[in-house]
């Protein structure tokens, strides 16, 4: 798993929960990273696999993602 996505996960927990997941054991915390990074990363060439040749431009791709996920970066 990306490096980038395991300190992402990991910023979310802190946030999110963190009097819980310091109790989950390393092997299950590497589960769910390894999980999460695998759905992300699904959702997002589904997203990109769904668009027409003008929105699968970097650009047109980058916005249909943010528009799916309800982010703005």
């Amino acid at each position: 798993m990306n490096e980038r996505i395991k300190q992402l996960l990991g910023q979310a927990y802190d946030e999110a929960v963190p009097e819980t997941w310091t109790s989950l054991s390393s092997e299950q915390l590497r589960r769910v990273y390894e999980k999460f990074a695998e759905l992300i990363v699904k959702e997002c060439v589904g997203i990109c696999e769904s668009g027409t040749s003008t929105q699968t431009t970097s650009s047109g791709a980058a916005q249909m993602i943010k528009l799916h996920f309800e982010v703005e970066a």
